[in-house]
């Protein structure tokens, strides 16, 4: 039977570390609550991945350790507090044990941090509203909501369900795009090649044959001996331009004209409008289901868009929402949100279902992320092919030429 490492808390709130041999997880999980211990971690037993020991020798630095807090970090440490406080633990005591447990010193000295807030008589939804380039207003809103109703606990473990979710989307989107990314890169690499080191090659032939070269051969050795005596120029000019881009896309008004063209373009902007509607709906339906107020989760949510048009439309439906006309109808009336969405919506709102629709939405949306990317992918990737063969062609073609001519010359 596989081995597994875990790491459990008593009722006292004792770490414990080690290892089991069992059919699976779940059995686990059984044998170590009939021991009263509460499983915080559980996984395969391998070399890296076995649980370090506990009293905050876990938090060790490295040359892969990641310097801040990523995501993964944050879902983690919500669904392990959540496990603890579920648990019975006491809130100081459970962020005490997350120290212990924390995987990297980044980790540790924030879950520090807000211990020492906690104990200092804050509560734990402003202690991570002190740290906003850590804790989202979408985490810490559900965070407050928890404490609000004296159901921090339950509270965590969906708001932990919630970005477990957000993340699957993200990396079906992401694993999406390796293979066209890898593409891409050997393309470009595969031309750069072609350019610098077998292009240049010709040039002194054909210069000593004396005769014009057709004009796709001498632009194909111009770009060669360019890429090859003024690589360092050309990379300077790439860097610079990426930095003005990436400074142009800060400008709001540049952002939204880009937005508003990737919500048009033939199927990226369907993938796009999909995961949009996906993160939109599961991110308002969690807020919801907290006791947060609609008006106030549309506006948590708008922050957490990461297409400004999409984002932007909400402030319109936020005003009708205030004058009385509702959401579903408004949302539908800004014409860029998908109508079987806005439908769903509206029949939610006017059952008095609206937290059961969004998450109906949200389940519908994340299959047709799929489909859409799949059907993205189809077509982008015989294209990829396709261009880099007629680039490779293009070049090849043309040294013949030069060659060609070269042999009716010699006729």
């Amino acid at each position: 039977m596989p081995l597994y490492a875990y790491r459990a808390v008593s009722a006292a709130g004792e770490v414990s570390n080690g290892e089991l041999d069992a059919a699976n997880e779940a059995e686990i999980v059984d044998r170590l609550r009939d021991q009263g211990m509460m499983p915080v971690r559980i996984a395969p037993a391998t070399g890296a991945g076995a649980a370090p020991a506990a009293g905050g020798k876990a938090a060790r630095s490295g040359w892969f350790t990641p310097r801040r807090v990523t995501r993964d970090h944050v879902l983690a440490l919500t669904r392990e507090l959540a496990t603890l406080l579920r648990a019975g633990l006491p809130l100081d005591r459970a962020l005490q044990i997350l120290i212990e447990l924390a995987p990297t010193p980044a980790v540790a000295a924030l879950m520090q941090a807000v211990r020492d807030d906690v104990r200092g008589g804050k509560a734990l939804s402003q202690a991570l509203d002190a740290r906003r380039e850590v804790f989202s207003r979408f985490y810490v809103n559900i965070v407050r909501a928890g404490e609000a109703g004296g159901a921090l606990g339950l509270v965590l473990q969906r708001l932990a369900d919630t970005m477990e979710r957000n993340k699957e989307l993200r990396e079906t989107v992401r694993a999406a795009l390796i293979y066209p990314t890898i593409l891409i890169c050997v393309a470009v690499a595969s031309i750069i090649v072609l350019l610098i080191f077998v292009v240049p090659r010709f040039e002194q032939t054909f210069a000593q044959a004396g005769k014009a070269l057709p004009l796709s051969t001498s632009v194909v050795i111009f770009l060669g001996t360019g890429l090859r005596d003024y690589w360092w120029g050309i990379a300077g000019v790439v860097f610079v331009a990426a930095g003005w881009f990436r400074r142009r896309g800060r400008d709001p008004r540049v952002r939204r004209i880009r937005d508003a063209r990737l919500l048009r373009a033939p199927l990226l902007g369907d993938v796009v409008s999909k995961v949009e509607i996906a993160r939109f709906s599961r991110t308002l339906a969690t807020l919801l289901g907290n006791g947060v107020t609609l008006l106030t989760g549309l506006a948590i949510v708008k922050d957490t868009m990461t297409n400004v048009v999409l984002a932007g439309a909400l402030d319109g439906v936020i005003a009708k929402l205030r004058e009385g006309k509702g959401f579903g109808r408004p949302l539908a009336e800004t014409g860029i949100y998908p109508r079987l969405a806005t439908q769903m919506i509206l029949v939610g709102e006017e059952s008095g279902r609206l937290e059961e629709m969004l998450t109906r939405v949200a389940d519908v949306y994340d299959r047709e992320v799929q489909v859409a990317v799949k059907r993205f992918l189809s077509i982008l990737e015989p294209l990829l092919i396709l261009g880099l063969a007629a680039m490779v062609a293009g070049i090849v073609l043309s040294i013949l030429a030069g060659v060609m001519g070269m042999t009716e010359l010699v006729q």
